[in-house]
């Protein structure tokens, strides 16, 4: 047995990784890029980046609403086949309200579904039984027109231990920006629980909001839910 094979206590058992390692971006073959392009953006996704050098070599960036993670698609990126990624998956915590959201933006959704064995699921569309499960059991899929698959699972209970891993430099220069914008807020508002308006910035800010508009939607959620009207000048 090498070195590499046994823990420091000396159980041969692997010790855990220490370095961060955060799933950042998924690549999706594509044959259009300007369709697959409408279609991402058609659903609402932020777009990161349309980087175009020449004809042959272009990289799309589309992040879905919430998620630390993107996918890429373009023009000399993969060897892929066009529609060959199946199965990945976006969590929700509704998946009703998911299915209403992206049906309404064009996606073809199926219906709710569940595995039999109310495990995982199965591959391709085998065992699939109409209706919802419980958490992390319920299901819905759609296709991009390429075919590449994504797979929408609900999560309304969250197992321990799987929760989100802070940047914690991202969130302190977050903060400093929330500040500064809580500043011209707190300015002409009446007294108010600061934290109130920095949950809702944040909020917006995470979901891919600009400044200006995380911060009229601040303001908006401290008048119609706080009640924390600012005076008309």
């Amino acid at each position: 047995m090498s070195s590499a094979q046994l823990s420091s206590d000396g159980t041969g058992e692997t010790p855990p990784a220490t370095v961060p390692l955060r799933f950042e971006v998924a690549m999706l073959p594509v044959a259009d890029v300007d369709r697959a392009k409408a279609f991402y953006g058609g659903l609402g996704w932020r777009l990161d980046a349309d980087k175009r050098v020449d004809e042959h070599y272009r990289v799309v960036q589309f992040t879905p609403p919430s998620s630390p993670a993107s996918i890429i698609f373009g023009s000399g990126l993969t060897a892929m086949a066009p529609g060959s990624v199946q199965d990945l998956m976006l969590t929700v915590q509704d998946l009703d309200a998911a299915r209403t959201e992206l049906i309404s933006r064009g996606a073809d959704v199926s219906e709710v579904w569940h595995d039999d064995t109310r495990v995982f699921h199965h591959a391709g569309t085998a065992h699939r039984v109409p209706g919802p499960d419980h958490s992390y059991g319920s299901w819905a899929s759609f296709a991009d027109p390429d075919g590449n698959g994504w797979l929408l699972q609900e999560i309304t209970h969250r197992l321990p231990g799987r929760v989100a891993v802070t940047d914690v430099s991202g969130l302190a220069a977050l903060l400093h920006e929330t500040s500064e914008r809580h500043g011209a807020f707190e300015a002409v508002a009446p007294p108010h629980d600061w934290w109130d308006w920095y949950a809702a910035y944040i909020d917006a800010r995470q979901r891919g909001t600009a400044p200006d508009q995380a911060a009229e939607i601040a303001g908006r959620y401290m008048a119609e839910v706080k009640h924390v009207v600012v005076p008309s000048s």
